[in-house]
């Protein structure tokens, strides 16, 4: 009741929250509209294209800009108290993969969390009390971290990076939207998709992963998903990662939730869980290109054309009784 503009007060919902946010930048002449949640933890931002339609960043194309950014500001701040390898920025698992491609470019260290923004603030304290210096931390559903000033998702310091991002690239004579473009031909495009089907079940959901970590035979994952062959997979339940020579999960091990990833052969890295909090199968999928590869139409229907493999042989929607997100 006491947002009654909106069903949901949550930016993450994108274009039906901030309509009228939209609306009222449309008749002030503003391009660009940030926003962030009631307790102001998590920020959206969305810019004007043209004059005309509205795009809504994702939290993993803002986690992009801000890694871009957040990096530009350090390199060029001068002389370096802390060597270039004892700079790190941080993601969840079921984040873009952007930040350790531009990691791995820049020389930077990049490492990645289970999901939940205290994984990332543990990490990040105990980075700092070895001397590390941390620049950015971020979940895909978005929540930032820019700078260690506070060492959780706030939305108020991101909302200032962000604006001093934007002006920086209007001076530029830049859309966010275009240098967004610019970083991902530098690096590589990172296509990415998340969604989820309501399980209404606890005992189906349970079923669900266990016939994953039973594919055909008791105690083997699956090698394929339809015609998509699978090279390794993470099973952070019971602490299983097949790209490890000893087969142990680099990430703390997590028995009360259910969550596999799966890394394909064309590149894609798609994760299955199950949400802590709603009764939710959640997944999370990218398709990580070479720098180069810029036929993003191309990528998007080989990312749709997975996913599509991934609903129809691992979560049978029609015999699970799932129900898809309503748009």
């Amino acid at each position: 009741p006491e947002f009654s503009t909106v069903k949901v007060p949550n930016p993450e919902e994108g274009e039906s929250v901030l309509k009228l946010s939209l609306q009222l930048a449309e008749k002030e002449g503003a391009r660009i509209v940030i926003a962030t949640d009631p307790d102001a933890d998590r920020l959206a931002l969305a810019e004007q294209q043209d004059g005309k339609s509205w795009k809504i960043f994702s939290g993993n194309e803002l986690g992009a800009l801000f890694g871009w950014w957040l990096y530009t500001c350090w390199k060029n701040k001068g002389p370096k108290m802390v060597d270039i390898k004892n700079v790190y920025m941080l993601a969840t698992t079921v984040s873009s993969k952007f930040l350790q491609s531009l990691a791995t470019k820049e020389g930077f260290q990049f490492e990645e969390t289970l999901p939940g923004f205290k994984w990332i603030g543990n990490r990040v304290y105990q980075l700092m009390q070895n001397g590390k210096e941390v620049l950015f931390g971020f979940e895909e559903s978005i929540g930032f971290m820019c700078g260690t000033t506070v060492i959780d998702k706030d939305g108020v310091s991101a909302a200032v990076i962000a604006a001093e991002m934007a002006v920086y690239l209007e001076s530029k004579e830049l859309t966010v939207a275009k240098q967004l473009q610019n970083i991902y031909e530098t690096y590589g495009y990172h296509i990415s998709k998340t969604s989820y089907f309501k399980c209404l079940s606890p005992s189906t959901m349970q079923r669900i992963f266990q016939q994953l970590r039973n594919y055909g035979a008791e105690n083997q994952y699956p090698s394929f998903c339809g015609s998509y062959e699978i090279v390794h997979i993470r099973d952070v339940t019971t602490g299983y990662d097949s790209s490890q020579l000893n087969k142990i999960s680099l990430l703390p091990v997590s028995k009360s939730s259910q969550m596999i990833t799966f890394t394909f052969l064309n590149g894609c890295v798609a994760t299955l869980r199950a949400s802590g909090t709603e009764p939710k199968l959640k997944y999370y999928a990218e398709l990580c290109a070479a720098p180069g590869q810029s036929d993003t139409a191309r990528l998007r229907e080989e990312l749709d054309k997975l996913i599509d493999a991934m609903v129809t042989y691992f979560l049978e929607p029609g015999k699970n009784g799932l129900i898809a997100r309503s748009v």
